[in-house]
């Protein structure tokens, strides 16, 4: 899968790059070159400069959206001036698709950082005819340590769940990647550690926990052992008990080996609010057949970027990519994220943290 998008993206680039070359060869100071060639040669050095400065301040993968998303407008403006032209004269003093397009794309981009990196609170309000009382749930996923915030930006925004004094606090996955720094997961933990919730705090693996790459600077051990040490339940292909609660944790969709749902919870006590922590939101149609109550995902980053926002459904990689669904007697819900791997930009949705208000007997 990741092999064919690399190659999608590559290709894609290829073309961006032929198509970009003639079309900042149009800006006055490389058009007036009066060798060709030459201009061509010029506008090419020019971009490939102003995309390994991006990729050097803020990696390649945000390169890419940036160099692909200006394509696309430069297209597009393109497009609309041809239009204009066909019906009336334009007497383009200057170059209006090139200007265009780069006002655009920046405005876009900007309006996509800050929806990446500022946070809003998502609520839900479930029912249930358990014994649970008036419960708060507070979660979040894929906060990647280290892509739009560090350890101390992290422990902000726990101080802002702490104060919606939630009885149950969930992280369902992806808690760090592998440009993640022990010095964040410890700072990361320590404010973990500072919640003080009725039923605690829970943590089950996403597919970035365990890494795919060398060179982290930490161990899973070591990062289970921070969260140990702040007295985080650590849950994967297990189940525990916290009142009338039953929570448990999935391992990550990627591990071979990992359990049925139904598997899971055999012998679990249906009596008991039964919550499931799955980072992939991947098994709907299995998980609706079971005991479970509410399962709580994220991984999709809510789409992360339009247009592309749906294409994990699409592909039928996910049963969801974001918000509320209820199927038979189970309710999904699967979060946008409070942060986002690699890239800066969250064009199709927004980062969040999840305030789920559960109203029982």
């Amino acid at each position: 899968m990741w092999l064919i998008i690399f190659a999608v993206v590559l290709l894609i680039m290829l073309l961006s790059l032929v198509y970009m070359i003639n079309a900042v060869n149009r800006f006055g100071i490389f058009n007036r070159i009066e060798n060709k060639t030459a201009g061509k040669l010029a506008s090419f050095l020019t971009i490939f400069s102003i995309c390994l400065a991006f990729s050097l301040t803020m990696g390649i993968m945000n390169m890419i959206v940036i160099f692909i998303y200006l394509t696309v407008s430069f297209l597009i403006w393109g497009l609309i001036i041809r239009f204009i032209k066909k019906r009336r004269e334009l007497n383009e003093k200057v170059y209006l698709q090139g200007w265009l397009a780069i006002l655009t794309t920046f405005v876009y981009l900007a309006f996509g950082f800050y929806t990446a990196h500022h946070v809003c609170r998502t609520e839900y309000n479930l029912t249930t005819r358990k014994n649970t009382g008036d419960l708060k749930i507070a979660m979040f996923a894929d906060s990647h340590l280290g892509t739009t915030f560090d350890g101390e930006g992290f422990a902000k925004h726990i101080e802002t769940i702490k104060a919606e004094n939630p009885d149950i606090v969930l992280i369902a996955g992806d808690f760090v990647d592998d440009s993640a720094k022990m010095a964040d997961i410890v700072t990361a933990c320590k404010a973990l550690g500072s919640i003080e919730s009725k039923y605690g705090v829970w943590y089950a693996f996403g597919n970035h926990d365990k890494g795919y790459m060398e060179g982290r600077d930490y161990t899973v051990e070591g990062l289970k052992n921070e969260f140990l040490k702040n007295n985080v339940h650590i849950l994967e292909d297990e189940l525990e008990y916290a009142g009338n609660l039953c929570i448990a944790g999935r391992a990550d969709k990627g591990k071979k080996t990992r359990k049925e749902l139904s598997k899971l919870l055999e012998g679990a006590d249906t009596g008991k609010y039964i919550i499931v922590m799955d980072h992939q939101p991947a098994d709907y149609e299995k998980e609706s057949q079971t005991e479970a109550d509410l399962v709580v995902s994220g991984h999709t980053h809510g789409g992360q970027l339009f247009p592309i926002t749906y294409i994990g459904e699409w592909s039928g990689v996910n049963d969801r990519t974001y918000g509320y669904e209820r199927r038979g007697s189970v309710d999904f819900i699967v979060t946008s994220g409070i942060s986002d791997w690699a890239l800066d930009f969250k064009t199709g949705t927004v980062s969040e943290y999840v305030i789920i208000n559960v109203k029982g007997k």
